[in-house]
């Protein structure tokens, strides 16, 4: 298994109600329409009330992954975002994604400045106010490869949007990276509905910033050791450290054994005939602090590997946040048992 995560280089949100507006050092990244409820009384008077969230991640960070710890194998990249606010009148609701096709920058704005910053990218301006109009307001993209994801009215409200073909065409070359455009669906933007989303952005004082996860397979199970065949077993971190710097990948080392082995004639303790975990195994990061699971299990990409010595699976580190702490746990299903092992002791930190 791997899981990498890479944050952007830079974000802004961009609205068509005030169109030479900069909101690039924002906490967060608006994805709404407004339409139905924007009854202004001001001079301005009822205009389109829409809001598009913009994402770049650096092309050298997608290259890197993609190359040197991907390699041949088959991946799957997700373009993650956090929910800050929601306020959303139709059940169903669809939001998509598109590979801008222009250069555009970030800008100092936030959304309450008064006077409005105009020193970044906004709906009518690429660059700045007055300075690389985009040929379309509201943004330049490219519609022939996209990602989208369906909400319902419980549906979490989470983006989790597959962004792979995106993704592909950016590291073929076929695409320039020029970031991301999140947008409502074309049934819902510009319509009588109203739907009003807030993501946390990079510039957050959280968790929880933009990112671009990729995932994929390289785990290997070939061991001489026997299987523990039910919940009565012991699970132990056999190289956890209390930290580890934010660079390189780290091979955690899990043992298992029996809880009451069978008592044979042997020369060592019965307590140190180690056994692996099935093939059905998982594992999961949790922030410590909030509880939220940072890398969830997975059934194709946290699979638990098994070698001579023991089980085993990789952590990239530069993936994760520095200056917190982390959880390991473990998943596995035993004779259609599944059970979730996370002791509290199982913990480090990633420091800079």
């Amino acid at each position: 298994m791997a899981v990498y995560k890479i944050f952007p280089e830079k974000d802004a949100y961009i609205s068509s109600k005030y169109p030479a507006q900069n909101t690039g050092r924002d906490e967060v990244l608006e994805v709404s329409n407004t339409n139905a409820i924007n009854l202004d009384t001001s001079a301005q008077g009822d205009v389109p009330a829409v809001k598009r969230a913009l994402i770049q991640f650096k092309t050298s960070d997608i290259n890197d992954i993609i190359t040197n710890k991907i390699g041949n194998s088959a991946f799957q990249s997700n373009l993650n975002l956090y929910l800050a606010n929601a306020d959303i009148a139709p059940l169903n609701y669809t939001i998509e994604t598109y590979p801008l096709s222009q250069s555009w920058n970030m800008g100092t704005g936030r959304s309450g400045d008064s006077p409005k910053t105009n020193n970044g990218v906004s709906w009518g301006w690429r660059l700045e106010s007055g300075s690389g109009a985009w040929n379309t307001e509201g943004g330049d993209y490219t519609a022939s490869v996209s990602g989208t994801q369906d909400f319902t009215y419980d549906s979490t409200k989470d983006i989790s949007m597959d962004v792979t073909t995106i993704v592909q065409e950016w590291n073929s070359g076929s695409l320039d990276n020029y970031g991301f455009i999140v947008k409502l669906t074309g049934s819902i933007e510009f319509s009588a509905s109203y739907v009003d989303t807030s993501y946390f952005s990079v510039d957050t004082h959280t968790i929880y910033p933009p990112e671009l996860e990729f995932k994929w397979d390289d785990s290997s199970y070939d061991t001489p050791l026997t299987a523990v065949t039910s919940s009565d077993f012991v699970l132990a971190f056999t190289n956890l450290k209390s930290e580890f710097e934010d660079s390189g990948v780290y091979k955690f080392r899990v043992k298992a054994r029996d809880k009451y082995p069978t008592r044979t004639f042997q020369t060592s303790s019965v307590y140190l005939n180690a056994k692996a975990l099935p093939t059905s195994s998982y594992w999961g990061l949790k922030d410590a602090k909030t509880g939220e699971m940072v890398v969830d299990f997975d059934t194709s990409y946290t699979k638990i590997s098994a070698d001579s010595g023991s089980n085993y699976f990789t952590v990239y580190m530069d993936g994760l946040e520095p200056e917190r702490y982390y959880q390991l746990m473990v998943k596995t299903v035993i004779d259609s048992e599944t059970l979730v092992i996370e002791d509290k002791g199982n913990y480090f930190k990633v420091v800079r």
